[in-house]
């Protein structure tokens, strides 16, 4: 669940990448590391297609993921190996997948298990 608290980009570093050179059928990976700590471990991976809205694709930490309206593990791949980084993978890239790709970070809220 968002608990509201994203980062603001000076803590977030995500390599301005280009695909240009990627042919049909390659994969492309972005890597994406924070600077924020280590309660920052929730990390959500958005798209954007030209003329659409953006979209989440998946949301990851260390130990568990899921991914959102529709998108999977067959076109999308994600890796989240230490709070202060993650990994997230196009597969198979087609003419379709031209967007824009971006991930954030969120601090972990101990409030959404405390009991009144």
């Amino acid at each position: 669940m968002f608990d509201g608290s994203l980062t603001d980009a000076s803590d977030v570093n995500q390599p301005s990448t280009l695909w240009k050179n990627k042919k049909k059928d390659d994969n492309a990976t972005i890597h994406c590391s924070q600077t924020k700590g280590s309660g920052y471990y929730q990390m959500y991976w958005y798209r954007q297609l030209p003329g659409e809205t953006m979209k989440q694709i998946v949301y990851t930490t260390t130990s568990s993921k899921e991914f959102f309206g529709g998108f999977n593990e067959e076109k999308f791949s994600v890796t989240k190996p230490n709070a202060e980084s993650g990994t997230f993978t196009v597969k198979n890239l087609e003419p379709e997948d031209t967007g824009w790709y971006f991930c954030a970070v969120s601090e972990h809220s101990d409030t959404d298990t405390c009991e009144s």
